[in-house]
Formats: structure tokens, C-alpha cells, sequence
């Protein structure tokens, strides 16, 4: 995975700044090289004046009327001058051409030749608009290689044209500018490539660590190993991804914890009255018990009988809910009503524990629409852990309390030991037991709340609790009114 990431992450970089180079290197080439060959035009262009002006005050001051003469006479000094003027124009020659446009003098780069044909017309037009002569002579060829040619003709002292002087370039880019700019770009490249691949290391190796450190911690979940957590570094996403598969690596192993306290408890409830049940039978049917005392046994193993009863239907309801099998069916019916009878059913029980019950609600019938029994089994699930939980002689206490628009909450609360907050949340998980010591909860199996919770958000609203330890609980849930 190393290697295919970061191979992608260097080919990704690598095409980024390849593409921006030749971007900014076109745009800043065409920028550079028109202000260049805008500038290099007009020193052609005083170099040729330059040139012909020179020509003239040496035709002058020896007084002649050729340029073939003047070469005869100053031919030496000539050629000093036209090779200083060549060397201040790069990649250009300064020629001298006579009246029939042969060369007469050449200085600089020696790739320039006259071809045959005659002079292109802009060219004749620029002359004659620049100087207002009309005769040439025999045409002047064009310079082969040249991208640039500045020509100015030669006119003696009596206006006779004897000849031109040309100065031209192959290139309207300086070469030095060039090749300088080509050489920079160049190692520019490979710089940023280079510190680019040493970046993308880095950086793929800080974002691959985790992930690899994930995929090895995902390898020890399917091994059964659930104590595994992730090194959590830093607060972007990758670290955000690690501290969410730490907090899914908790919740299996707490999952995993409740999965085995589950086993552990059903086994046990399915165990004990078994054997209760076994062992009053065998001792009524060999006759260990006397025939007076049956009615007592035969009640204990009944006792037993829905005792099993009751896990093998949360087990079933635990197996449809799962299975999406459970279908509730919304009907209107009185909420304080139906409290009132499920305190009623806890009547022994709340008897033997001294517990002081109070019941509040804002009108003394509320008609709400929701599944009937569906509904009981929540609200009788909440009370009868209530009533469990609570300490003796402590209160109980069922309100229904008018809610937003048409929603109301019931809330069930009750004194006693309550839950500790780092047990809250997993209050309605599936297994979950509280009295993990089976000294108050003997008969559960901690799925209750979890069916409860189930059914609530099927009809669309919420549970909660609220606790403050040692002190007090407090279940609630809200209904839709009619």
C-alpha cells in the first residue's frame, strides 16, 4: 500500500510541476521575448544609422565618391569598426553591400549569405519611404538564416546611391538571454522536483503510518483481539479517523465484554431453574417430598417455569427486531392509565421494598397513538427497573410531562444507587447488565432496555436517562399525543 500511495503522490507532484514549468515558462518566454526583440529591433536599427553614418564621415573626409574606393583607402579601419558594431549586436553581421549588391565588407557571424531573387518588397518600400529614393540599383538578395535584417543605402556627396549597409540577426532573442533562461529553468526543476519527492515522502509516510497502524489493529479485531488501540497524532482527519477506530475498537470490546456476560447470564438463568425444576420434580416423583409439601414445590417450579418464559420471549424479541420482523401497529389509548396499572402490578413489590410512589401528570387523561403493547413492554420494562434498582424505602416516581407541539415525555425515577458515568452511555446496549454481580438483577438478561430503546425509535421518538450516582436514576421517553 507504501508503494502504491506514495508512487501516486510523486507522479501527481511530478506532473503538477512539470505542467506549471512549462506554463510559467511560456508565458514568462513570450513576455521576456517581445520586450528582447522589441528592443533588440531598435539597436539594429541605431546600428545600422550608426553604420551608414560612420560610412559617410569616412567617404567624406577622404573625399570619395565609391565605397569601393573608400575600402581601397581606409579598408583596415573600416573593418575594426564594423566587427565592434557586429560584437554590441549578438548573433548578428554588419555587411556593406555596393551598387550592385555584391559584399563588400562582412563582419560578425559568417552564416549570412545573399540569395538569389530580388529584395522583398516591404523592404524596397521601407527604404523609399525613409530616404525618398526611388533607384536601388540591381535588386539586393535576401539574407538566408535571417530572421531580422536592417537595411539603410549609401548616397555620396553628388546623391548617388553607391550601396547599403545591413545589419542582420538570426534570432530576435539574445543567445545568451536564452540559453541563461533555458539553464535556470532547468535546475529550478530539478530542485523543486527534488525537494518536492523528499515533501511527498514525508508527508505519504505521515499518512500511511496511521492507516497502516489501523490495518494492523483491523487484523487483530478478526484474530478476536479487542484491546488494540490506534496512536492518535495530531487533530486533521487522519487523526480523527484514528480516535473513531478507537472509539469503534472500545465499543466492540465492550460489545465482545457484554456478548460473553451475556452468554455467561443466559447459560446461568437457563441452568438454574432448570435444575430447580429437575430437582422438585425427581422429588416428588420418587417421593422425597411429601404429598403435603407438593403444592409448594409445584409453585417454586412454576415460578421457574415463566421465569424461563420471560428470556426465551426477550430472546425471540431480540430475534425478530434484529430480523426486521416486528411490525407495531399505531392505535389511541390512555398513557396515564396504562401507568396506573402497571403500578399496580408492581404492588407487592414496591410493598416489600417500603418505596414511596408518587404520580403526576397534567391532565388525568392523555390519549397518545403508538403500538399498545409494544408500549407496555417499554413502560413496564422501565418500572419494573426502577422498582429493582431503587434503595429501600426511597421514592418512585412516574411523571408525564407536556412536551413542544404535540409530544409529552414519561419519565419513570426512582432514589437508589444509580448508574456511574462512565456506564451511561451503554445503558441500551444489547447484553448490558448493571448489577454485573446478580445480587438485584437475577432474572434479567440485559436486553430490556435495549428492546425498549428498539421499539421507541421505531415509533419514530427518543429515550433517555439521566442519573446522578449514588443518588438517583431517571428514565424517560417521549410519545406523540392525539
Amino acid at each position: 500500500m507504501f508503494k502504491s500511495v506514495f508512487s501516486k503522490y510523486v507522479t501527481a507532484f511530478m506532473v503538477i510541476i512539470v505542467v506549471s514549468f512549462i506554463v510559467v515558462s511560456t508565458v514568462t518566454f513570450s513576455v521576456v521575448g517581445k520586450h528582447s526583440a522589441e528592443a533588440k529591433r531598435d539597436y539594429m536599427k541605431n546600428c545600422s544609422e550608426a553604420t551608414r553614418s560612420y560610412v559617410l564621415s569616412m567617404m567624406h573626409g577622404a573625399d570619395c565618391d565609391g565605397l569601393e574606393e573608400l575600402i581601397l583607402l581606409e579598408k583596415d579601419n573600416i573593418i575594426q569598426t564594423f566587427d565592434w558594431m557586429a560584437l554590441n549586436v549578438d548573433a548578428a553581421a554588419v555587411l556593406l553591400l555596393d551598387r550592385q549588391d555584391r559584399v563588400l565588407l562582412r563582419a560578425g557571424d559568417e552564416d549570412f549569405e545573399l540569395a538569389e531573387g530580388a529584395l522583398e518588397d516591404e523592404v524596397k518600400e521601407q527604404l523609399r519611404e525613409k530616404n525618398r529614393y526611388s533607384h536601388l540599383g540591381k535588386d539586393v538578395g535576401m539574407l538566408k538564416n535571417s530572421r531580422m535584417t536592417e537595411i539603410l543605402p549609401i548616397f555620396n556627396a553628388r546623391n548617388e546611391y553607391v550601396g547599403a549597409v545591413a545589419v542582420c540577426s538570426s534570432s530576435l532573442l539574445p543567445a545568451s538571454l536564452f540559453y541563461e533562461a533555458i539553464n535556470v529553468i532547468t535546475s529550478s526543476v530539478l530542485w523543486v522536483l527534488l525537494a518536492a519527492l523528499i515533501a511527498v515522502y514525508f508527508i505519504s509516510e505521515r499518512v500511511i503510518s496511521p492507516l497502516r497502524d489501523i490495518s494492523s489493529a483491523a487484523k487483530s479485531f478478526a484474530s478476536g483481539k479487542f484491546d488494540v488501540r490506534v496512536a492518535v497524532r495530531g487533530n486533521d482527519e487522519i487523526a480523527e479517523l484514528a480516535t473513531t477506530f478507537n472509539n469503534m475498537a472500545q465499543s466492540l470490546d465492550n460489545y465482545d465484554e457484554m456478548r460473553n456476560s451475556f452468554m455467561s447470564n443466559v447459560s446461568h438463568d437457563l441452568r438454574s431453574p432448570m435444575t430447580s425444576i429437575s430437582g422438585f420434580i425427581d422429588g416428588i416423583l420418587d417421593g422425597v417430598i411429601p404429598p403435603e409439601q407438593h403444592r409448594y414445590y409445584l409453585q417454586i417450579v412454576s415460578g421457574e417455569v415463566k421465569r424461563l418464559s420471560r428470556l426465551v420471549n426477550s430472546l425471540l424479541d431480540l430475534s425478530r427486531i434484529q430480523a426486521g420482523e416486528r411490525k407495531f401497529t399505531p392505535v389511541s389509548f390512555d398513557i396515564c392509565e396504562m401507568a396506573r396499572q402497571i403500578l399496580i402490578s408492581f404492588e407487592q413489590k414496591i410493598d416489600a421494598k417500603g418505596l414511596c410512589v408518587e404520580f403526576e401528570s397534567f391532565e388525568d387523561r392523555i390519549n397518545v397513538v403508538a403500538d399498545h403493547d409494544a408500549i407496555y413492554q417499554v413502560f413496564y420494562n422501565v418500572c419494573d427497573n426502577a422498582v429493582k434498582f431503587a434503595s429501600d424505602g426511597g421514592r418512585l416516581c412516574i411523571y408525564i410531562k407536556k412536551g413542544k407541539g404535540k409530544k409529552l415525555s414519561v419519565e419513570v425515577f426512582n432514589e437508589g444507587q444509580g448508574i456511574p458515568p462512565e456506564e451511561i452511555n451503554f445503558v441500551f446496549e444489547r447484553f448490558y447488565k448493571l448489577d454485573k454481580s446478580r445480587g438485584l438483577n437475577k432474572n434479567g438478561a440485559g436486553l430490556g432496555l435495549f428492546i425498549s430503546k428498539t421499539i421507541i425509535e421505531a415509533h419514530e421518538e427518543r429515550i433517555w436517562v439521566e442519573s446522578e450516582y449514588g443518588k438517583n436514576c431517571c428514565f424517560g421517553f417521549s410519545l406523540s399525543c392525539e
